[in-house]
C-alpha cells in the first residue's frame, strides 16, 4: 500500500500494466458481477437524465428493469448501484452486431449529446473505491474475465494502469493530486518509498 494525501492505494495499481481491449474482452465489465457499477448519491439525477435521453437506444429488457426498479437501486450500508437486468447487463448496455458490450451514456457523449461520460466508478474500473474512517481506499479488483485481456494488451503496450486511469484519476483527485500520484507510482515500481 502507498498513500497520496488522502487516498491509500494498493501496490498493484502503480505496478499492474493494462489497456483496455474491448474486442477481446467484448465489454465484459458492463455485463460480468453480481450487483450493478456503484454509484454516488449526486450522480443518480445525472444518471436518471442520462436514461431519459438513451432510452430507445437500449434493450427493451432494460426499459423493463428500470420502470420497474428505477435506474438506480440502493445497495448495503446505504450505497447505490445501477439497475441491472436479470442476466447481469447494465441497463446501459448497447451491444453491436458482434455482441460487445457498450455505454450508451458514454456513447451518448462521444456524439455530444451530453457532457458527462460515465460514473466516476465506471470511468475508474478495474479501480474501486472505498471510504473507510475518512481516508479512501483505492484498489485494483482484478477479476480474470473482465481484466486479463487488459493486462495482456497493457503489458503489450507498455501502458500502466496508473496511466490508464489517468483521466478518471484526476477528474476525482483533481491534477495536483494525479501529478502528486504519478511520482509516487514511479517511487514503488524503482522500490523506494521512503
Amino acid at each position: 500500500m502507498f498513500k497520496v494525501q488522502h487516498v491509500i492505494l494498493s501496490e498493484n495499481i502503480a505496478t499492474s500494466q493494462f489497456a483496455c481491449n474491448i474486442s477481446r474482452c467484448k465489454g465484459a465489465c458492463c455485463v460480468v458481477g453480481d450487483a450493478g457499477a456503484p454509484v454516488e448519491k449526486g450522480e443518480i439525477p445525472v444518471l436518471e437524465k442520462a436514461f431519459g435521453l438513451v432510452r430507445e437506444r437500449l434493450s427493451p429488457k432494460a426499459r423493463a428493469a428500470v420502470n420497474e426498479h428505477g435506474v438506480v437501486q440502493q445497495g448495503s450500508h446505504d450505497s447505490y448501484e445501477i439497475t441491472c437486468i436479470d442476466d447481469g447487463d447494465c441497463v446501459f448496455v448497447e451491444k453491436n452486431e458482434e455482441g460487445v458490450a457498450t455505454c450508451a451514456i458514454q456513447n451518448a457523449h462521444h456524439r455530444g449529446e451530453i457532457h458527462w461520460e460515465k460514473p466516476l466508478s465506471c470511468h475508474l474500473y478495474p479501480v474501486r473505491l472505498k471510504k473507510i474512517a475518512g481516508l479512501e481506499y483505492a484498489n485494483f479488483e482484478y477479476v480474470p474475465e473482465t481484466c486479463s485481456s487488459g493486462c495482456t494488451q497493457g503489458s503489450k503496450d507498455g501502458v500502466y494502469l496508473s496511466d490508464f486511469l489517468g483521466r478518471a484519476f484526476r477528474r476525482r483527485y483533481g491534477t495536483g493530486w494525479y501529478d502528486e500520484f504519478q511520482a509516487a507510482c514511479d517511487a514503488v515500481r524503482n522500490g523506494d518509498q521512503s
